[in-house]
């Protein structure tokens, strides 16, 4: 071996390895171990929290307008961390909503003072009411109720 060249055995290297596990993770973290205690509830430490965070990824949920509209008033009452499925619950204010949306509009499409007239600019003001009575009527018994 010519001089200045360095040699690492297997056990130099395990060693090093080892050296760089416990600088990196402060220790040899199984993710498993700290899934299983981040679903048990107990408490972890900041590595482990980090290792969780890197294990789970943070869903984004994406919600239509009247979803969108629960969210925000559950968060300024200070109640959206009550409700147990969050996503599932605003994907169901958003599901009855259209469905109430469907129903009012064809309900409200069969009244005479919302028919078709010849007059573009009445029917467009027609439109607007009936699309301002649906949503006010969804934003009242849909979104703002918890």
């Amino acid at each position: 071996m010519k001089s200045g060249q360095n040699s690492l055995t297997n056990t130099d290297s395990d060693a090093i390895v080892l050296i760089r596990r416990k600088k990196i993770g402060g220790g040899t973290m199984n993710k498993a171990k700290v899934m299983r205690k981040a679903e048990a509830g107990e408490g972890l430490t900041v590595a482990e929290i980090k290792v969780y965070q890197k294990a789970v990824k943070p869903e984004k949920h994406v919600y239509g307008k009247y979803g969108t509209l629960a969210k925000q008033y559950l968060e300024d009452k200070g109640i959206d961390w009550t409700i147990a499925n969050l996503p599932e619950y605003l994907h169901g204010v958003d599901k009855a909503a259209d469905e109430l949306y469907e129903m009012m509009h064809e309900k409200f499409s069969k009244e005479e003072r919302f028919k078709k007239s010849a007059d573009f600019m009445e029917n467009l003001k027609r439109e607007t009411e009936m699309q301002r009575l649906i949503e006010e009527e969804i934003l009242n018994e849909i979104v703002y109720v918890k």
